[in-house]
This record gives C-alpha cells, structure tokens and sequence, in this order.
C-alpha cells in the first residue's frame, strides 16, 4: 500500500501543517500534540516507513 510506504512524510506533513496554521491563527495550547506528531513523523521516517 502506498499508504504505508509514506506514512512519516504523510506525519510530517500533517505536523507543517498544523503548526503553520496554529501560527498564524494564534491558536495556543497545541504543544502536546505537536510534538506527538513531530516524534512519530522522526520515528518512522528513520525506520523507511
């Protein structure tokens, strides 16, 4: 499944996206998930998923 093959750049994706937005709209309290996402996105891309 392609699906599987990228799913640390779909992660990572999600991670640019959400932060860039949290940005600009000012929304705070998104620490905690930011980094779920960040650490997830590291972990596969590193293991080739």
């Amino acid at each position: 499944m392609a699906m599987n093959k990228n799913l640390g750049m779909l992660l990572l994706a999600v991670y640019l996206i959400v932060s860039g937005a949290a940005a600009l709209l000012g929304i705070g309290g998104l620490g905690m998930v930011l980094a779920i996402l960040a650490v997830a996105a590291g972990v596969l891309l590193l293991m080739g998923k």
